[in-house]
């Protein structure tokens, strides 16, 4: 009898597993720069608030045990070579392309780790809304490749907290990507635009950007 029970008490156990299992892991959605840019939330911008401090970065990145915080995870991520890693996630040597100028780079010193949509923007476009702990994950996203890129430090520099409609990357062959990740990372945080913002993605949306796919998956 008692095996009958520890029998049936396992079959029960084993009905309850697809209740409690994690949920599948969202897919990407693929969408043409047109149709992306129409889901983008059209909204006014507010920088009333802001301060950088209030995106904590960087943290300690995916591997809370590899000693390296998300800046140097990005770079290792990177690399077209792969630098040195020495104690206390000391990197050196290495070799990167700076894709919004076409620069390489064989110093990590020399590379900066740009937001996609910079902070400052994303506070305008929403963030200022968030808790601490989104604002947070999204200063250190890592679980999308093209929130955060590794690039000379001083095209990081010019670009500031601009948007595609004040700067661009200097390297015209860029321009089409860095508009897809751009599109692709405010929808990805579902962060709005302003209509000056939007009026300037409309024109590579509709001009030479048109065939451009946009990849991105909503945030968690």
């Amino acid at each position: 009898m008692i095996k009958n029970m520890l029998r049936g008490l396992a079959a029960l156990s084993l009905s309850l597993i697809p209740l409690i299992a994690p949920a599948p892991a969202q897919a990407d959605e693929v969408l043409q720069l047109a149709a992306a840019l129409d889901q983008v939330r059209v909204a006014d911008e507010s920088r009333a608030g802001y301060t950088r401090h209030k995106f904590k970065h960087w943290n300690s990145g995916l591997d809370v045990g590899d000693g390296c915080n998300t800046r140097a995870e990005v770079l290792l991520a990177e690399a077209v070579e792969a630098p040195t890693v020495a104690a206390s996630c000391k990197l050196s040597g290495g070799e990167w392309t700076s894709y919004y100028d076409g620069v390489e780079v064989n110093d990590p010193g020399k590379l900066d780790i740009d937001h996609m949509v910079p902070l400052a923007e994303a506070w305008d476009s929403g963030a200022s809304a968030w808790t601490p702990a989104r604002r947070e994950a999204y200063a250190n996203d890592q679980d999308a490749s093209t929130s955060l890129v590794a690039v000379t430090a001083r095209s990081n520099r010019q670009k500031a907290d601009q948007d595609p409609r004040d700067w661009m990357p200097p390297l015209p062959s860029a321009h089409c990507r860095y508009i897809s990740e751009w599109v692709g990372t405010k929808l990805r945080w579902n962060l709005a635009a302003d209509n000056a913002e939007m009026d300037a993605l409309a024109v590579f949306a509709h001009g030479d950007c048109a065939k451009t796919a946009v990849i991105f998956t909503p945030a968690p």
